[in-house]
């Protein structure tokens, strides 16, 4: 018979005391001032720093108590401000929360939500050899990250890191307001099976406050006895070869350009099968505006393989046929945490972006290509060098499971396609966000301006949060942003909304609704602990 506590484990290090921060703290303006969107301005009366599930439980309690609006924070990553909004009065912050162990009581291994995905990759490699397949960016958080479906250079290969999720802690409020602390497996007779499910790409901060997942890779040996926890999750390669592909953008006309995003689009389409050699590859195409430097294609590969050489020049060669500019090559070897732990470009600086993706089922059409090259090389109206197209790989082992195994949908795609644009200056946003709002929006005018599952595309990645896909002024298609986000699980979500937060206290502009609840955009408010009440809190 499998049981189901719902205790936590005993805690296995020393915790600290919780810490209620307010204004007048000197530790405020540092805890305030997490999130890496400048664009936001967050105002919130109170941050509670909690270390342990039970100071997680208490501080959501307080909080129903008290009626303040309630916002969680993980890495601090959120592109919008699901959680920077200045009508949050109350942030929880889980950055204390970030063990990472074996849990023999549960055989599989428990990520605190507060530790980022460096720490994560790192402790779990060092420890056992083992690591979840997740984000390409070691700063992130655990917590928002999994939720929302998470995925990386490993993917092709293994899956998203839900697909080796076993279950999850999560701080939930029922409908008398209580706060309480549920875990729920991906076991078919967890009576919590739903609320786990939810988790699986559903999004974050829109059931509960997440203290803890649990990794473990269907079919691995779990209950051995003796317990073998480098069986649990995949082995990492011990190294990885990388090569870059550079191509100045004084070699690159509009048929060069064309050609490149053709073939790296064609390739991708063809080597896309959960079982085909090429999924082992982790591509990327940067492609950025004229004075913001060359154009920049990426493979990485096992370097352990006998053919890593091989498949990778063979890739380089393909996406470069008949291209007609030489570019620069250059390859790097690397042990594989090394590479992993390589920070993101933009750590450490804190600036105004916005950011707009998708999934696609096919590389880019002619239009598309040469629509995104007037938008990079025209500079007689927009002149920022910061501004970036990128095309990411996808498929491989994403696509093995169905469409609703997990709350993760998009299981049909072979590229994310994503827009990114940074700046400094707040008097020029209303330049930059006009110009990557026109740029997506004509990419996709074939499907009323977003990438709608039901004219071709693949629909939108809830962890590249984009809060204009539920704004009715920005999103004019006629789409509901939970179909571009969500797809046919969404009314299943609403289920499991309903169950496990039915007051709606973890709200934002991308969570999922309750049942009856139709409220559009950003502009959700109200008080927690009502029925129907709406916000914009989230990790």
């Amino acid at each position: 018979m499998v049981r189901f506590p719902q205790t936590p484990s005993a805690a296995h290090t020393r915790t600290r005391p919780a810490s209620v921060v307010g204004r007048h703290d000197p530790r405020y303006p540092d805890l305030v001032g997490r999130g890496i969107n400048a664009r936001f301005a967050p105002d919130p009366d109170t941050i509670r720093v909690v270390a342990t599930a039970e100071q997680a439980v208490r501080a959501v309690q307080d909080s129903v108590r008290d009626g303040t609006r309630l916002a969680v924070r993980s890495g601090g990553h959120c592109f919008e401000s699901l959680v920077d909004d200045p009508a949050v009065t109350t942030v929880i912050d889980v950055s204390e929360m970030r063990s990472v162990y074996y849990d023999e009581e549960l055989d599989a291994f428990s990520v605190d939500s507060g530790a980022t995905l460096g720490t994560m990759y790192r402790s779990l490699y060092l420890g056992w050899g083992v690591t979840v397949p997740a984000g390409r960016c070691p700063e992130v958080g655990v917590g928002g990250h999994v939720a929302g479906g998470g995925g990386g250079a490993l993917s092709r290969r293994y899956g998203l890191s839900v697909d080796h999720l076993h279950g999850v802690e999560v701080v939930v409020v029922d409908s008398g307001g209580r706060a309480r602390l549920v875990r729920a497996t991906r076991e078919p007779s967890d009576p919590h099976r739903d609320l786990w499910w939810a988790h699986t790409g559903g999004g974050a901060g829109g059931f509960g406050l997440v203290t803890r997942y649990l990794f473990r890779s269907p079919g691995a040996d779990a209950g051995s006895r003796p317990a073998d926890p480098g069986r649990l999750l995949p082995a990492p390669p011990a190294s990885v070869l990388r090569k870059t592909v550079r191509w100045d953008w004084q070699s690159i006309d509009e048929a060069a350009f064309l050609t490149l995003v053709g073939n790296f689009g064609t390739w991708h389409e063809r080597h896309a099968a959960p079982d085909d050699p090429g999924t082992r590859l982790d591509n990327s195409l940067a492609l950025p505006r004229t004075g913001g430097g060359p154009l920049t294609l990426e493979t990485a590969v096992d370097a352990m393989r006998p053919d890593a050489q091989e498949l990778t020049d063979r890739f380089i060669a393909e996406v470069s046929r008949n291209v007609g500019a030489r570019p620069e090559v250059s390859a790097t070897t690397l042990p594989w945490l090394a590479a992993t732990l390589v920070p993101d470009e933009f750590a450490g600086v804190k600036g105004r972006f916005k950011s707009k993706a998708a999934f696609l089922r096919t590389g880019w059409d002619e239009r598309q290509a040469r629509l995104v090259y007037r938008r990079l090389t025209d500079t007689s109206d927009y002149h920022n060098p910061a501004a970036t197209v990128y095309l990411l790989s996808h498929g491989g082992e994403v696509n093995r499971p169905g469409p609703a195994d997990t709350a993760m949908a998009h299981r049909d795609a072979v590229l994310k396609t994503y827009w990114s644009v940074f700046w400094f200056d707040e008097a020029e946003d209303a330049l930059h966000l006009d110009w990557v709002r026109a740029s997506y929006e004509e990419f996709f005018g074939d499907a009323g301006g977003v990438p709608d599952p039901d004219r071709g595309y693949g629909g939108a990645f809830v962890n590249y949060a984009d809060a204009d896909l539920a704004e009715p002024d920005l999103n004019r298609s006629g789409v509901p942003w939970h179909r571009l986000y969500f797809r046919e699980n969404y009314a299943l979500l609403q289920r499991a909304k309903e169950r496990w937060d039915p007051d709606d206290v973890f709200r934002h502009a991308l969570s999922v609704r309750l049942p009856g609840d139709d409220a559009p955009g950003i502009s959700r408010s109200g008080t927690p602990g009502r029925r129907g009440s709406s916000g914009r809190p989230a990790s």
